[in-house]
Formats: structure tokens, sequence, C-alpha cells
């Protein structure tokens, strides 16, 4: 039996969400003897740690004391925090680059043209910071531009008051209707506390998502806020599985492990189409009302009360997409974050979703994400 010491936090959901990973991996495979006590980022080293003769660690390492006991206990670490450089141990850990894809994009099919990224100043933590530039060039290819909070100020995270007045200002100021992605979810309940602060409205003049999908902060969010699952369990399991192998004798790889995320939980703060023309936006709001209820173009056009033609050319101009194209693209929106849940089988998510058959929703499904539900689900769900 391998002993395996885990320095890893239970103060937020992303902690909890490797710590399940690694659990079951464990179960499945490892059968290891594991040493957890609890503790906090920011943490002095556990005293423990100087005098531990073990097999292997998993850590979440955030200051370079932490990470040069983990190099003279002499066994295989593997890393689970990016905000410490150059460190001589492998790297699992969350892709930012498509975290920030998704959150831009889940705001750019609202029908958004402003957008403002909201993270912490530059170097507190660089995978925030690549989340950061990643939106900001995904929204300037699509050619907007994108305002970005704190900017070159620093974050004065010991006067609450005073930066969210700060925030407040900052929200104000942005055109609107505008997107905001917060960094993470933390930094998101921020964002929509300021919005109350500045009496903006949310989600018709502000967008707000966040990332982690931590569901406490979501739910003590008001209104609760959408965000991107990073799907810390998947991390945490591949994590077990690389430092398993290490126990081995086997060299682990030279390049960061980057998984990606599982996809985006819509909560309220995003729920808002936003174009010129409040004769699309009744249509979308319709659309996203009742894709799910086995909606049809015809009952789209009778509640409009419009021609065919009219509303797809305004359609068509302003997203970019067709009636019948919007209505399967809201459908399999809601099949995608249904599978996401475990609880629910494939014949379940495709009668919650108004599909007449399981077979039909795999062929809608297959023909526009080249895989099946089940496939999905399994990949998603590792």
């Amino acid at each position: 039996m391998r002993h395996v010491a885990l320095l890893i936090e239970t103060s937020g959901s992303y902690g909890r969400g490797l710590l399940r990973g690694v659990s079951k991996y464990n179960r499945e495979r490892g059968g290891w003897s594991t040493y957890f006590h609890p503790h906090g980022l920011g943490d002095p080293p556990p005293p423990w740690l100087r005098n531990w003769r073990g097999d292997g660690i998993l850590a979440r390492i955030d200051t370079p004391e932490i990470a040069q006991l983990l190099l003279k206990s002499g066994v295989p670490v593997v890393n689970l925090r990016g905000t410490v450089a150059e460190l001589p141990f492998p790297y699992v850990g969350p892709d930012h680059d498509q975290i920030a894809k998704l959150a831009a994009e889940h705001l750019m099919e609202r029908g958004l043209k402003n957008f403002a990224f909201c993270g912490k100043p530059a170097g507190i933590h660089p995978g925030l910071d690549e989340r950061g530039t990643t939106f900001a060039e995904v929204v300037r290819q699509a050619g907007g531009n994108c305002d970005v909070f704190p900017a070159d100020c620093p974050v004065d995270e010991d006067n609450w008051e005073m930066e969210q007045e700060r925030l407040a200002k900052w929200l104000h100021s942005l055109a609107k209707p505008v997107g905001v992605m917060a960094c993470n979810d933390e930094r998101g309940l921020q964002v929509l506390d300021a919005c109350r602060r500045c009496s903006a409205a949310v989600p018709d003049e502000i967008a707000v998502i966040g990332a982690d999908n931590d569901e406490h902060l979501c739910d003590l969010s008001i209104p609760p806020l959408t965000s991107v699952d990073v799907n810390a369990e998947n991390i945490g399991y591949t994590a077990a599985a690389l430092l398993d192998q290490m126990m081995q004798g086997v060299k682990p790889p030279d390049l960061a492990q980057r998984l990606a995320p599982r996809g985006i939980f819509t909560r309220l703060s995003t729920d808002t189409v936003a174009s010129d023309d409040e004769e699309v936006n009744r249509a979308l709001r319709y659309v996203r009302e009742n894709s799910c209820q086995g909606l049809r173009v015809v009952d789209v056009l009778a509640y409009m009360g419009m021609s065919r033609a009219s509303l797809q050319q305004r359609l068509k101009r302003i997203i970019g997409r067709t009636i019948h194209e919007e209505i399967e693209r809201v459908r399999l929106a809601r099949v995608k974050e249904l599978l996401l849940s475990p609880e629910m089988t494939i014949k379940q998510v495709a009668r919650a979703t108004g599909f007449s058959s399981v077979q039909y929703m795999t062929r809608v499904f297959r023909a526009a994400l080249s895989e099946t539900p089940a496939r999905y689900r399994s990949r998603r769900n590792k």
C-alpha cells in the first residue's frame, strides 16, 4: 500500500472538486493510504510535512517555501496550482484559454456588442491573467472591444466597501448593454454586488458570467451567477493517475496538462438577449423560454404575427442564424447542460428538451457536435 499526502484546501469548491477526483481514482485504481489534514491557501507549511515519509504528494503549491519542502521530501509530487513559476514538478490544471473562449462565446450568443473583463491585478494569478487576455482577444477577433478592470490599479482586498464602490463606478461607466466576464466566481459575486450598488439592471444592462461553477457562490449572488464549470473533479482524477505512474517510476510529461472545462451552467445573470431590434429580442426570448416544449418555426411566427421572410431576414442580420437554427441551438445547449447531471438518463434528457425520441435527439446532437450524447456525457463526466 502506497502512502500519499494531499495538500489540497477544502475552503473552495475547486479544491473540493479536486479531492472528489482523487478519491474516485483511489477507489478505482489506487488503494492508497491517504494523509489529509484540512488547511487553506496561503497557510504556512504544515509542521508534519518536514518529517513526513511517504510515497507521493498531490499539492496545491502556493508559496516557494512549500515548494522547497516538497522538493526536499524526495518523493514524486504533482502540482495542482499554477501561481508559483518555474517549479520542478509536473502540473495539472484547467485550460484557461478554453474557459475564456466559452465565456466570450456565451455572451456573444446573446447578441451583446460591448464586453468587459473583471480580473485581479496582473501577476497575482497567471491563470486568471490568461483568462482575461484570451477573453479580450476572442472579443477583438469578433470585432468588439473589451474594457478591463482593474487595469493597472491595485485591488484593496482589505477594504471591501472602498473596492466595491470603485468597481461600481467602473461598471457604471461601461457602454450598455454589456457582457462582463469575471475571472472567477468570487469576483463574479463582487461584480453582481457592485451592479446593485450602481443600480445597473442584471442581466438586461449588464450580463455577468464567472468561472469555476462554485455553486455556493453562484447561488449567493443576486441574481444567481452563470459560470463555466472547469471540471475540477476530472483534474483531480488525472493528477492522481499521473502521480500513480510517477510512483511506479514512469517519467512525467515535460509539458503541463491543461484539461478542458465541462461546459457552462446558465443561470439568471446572463438570461438576456441584446439588440437594437426589439421585435428580434422578443422573438429570441420566446424561443429561449419555449424551445424545449417542442417549439416549431410556425409557433414563433404565430406568436410574433410576422411573416417568415421578414423575421428570418432580421434574425440572420442580427444573430446570423435562422429561426430553426436558433431553436435547435437553444435546445442543444439545454441538452448539454442536462447531460452534466448524472442522475438523469439520456431518455429523460430527450424528454425534458422536447425531442420526440432519443434517436432523434442523438441524430441532431451528432450533426451539430460530431459525437453522440452518450459520448459527450462520458467525456465531460470523467
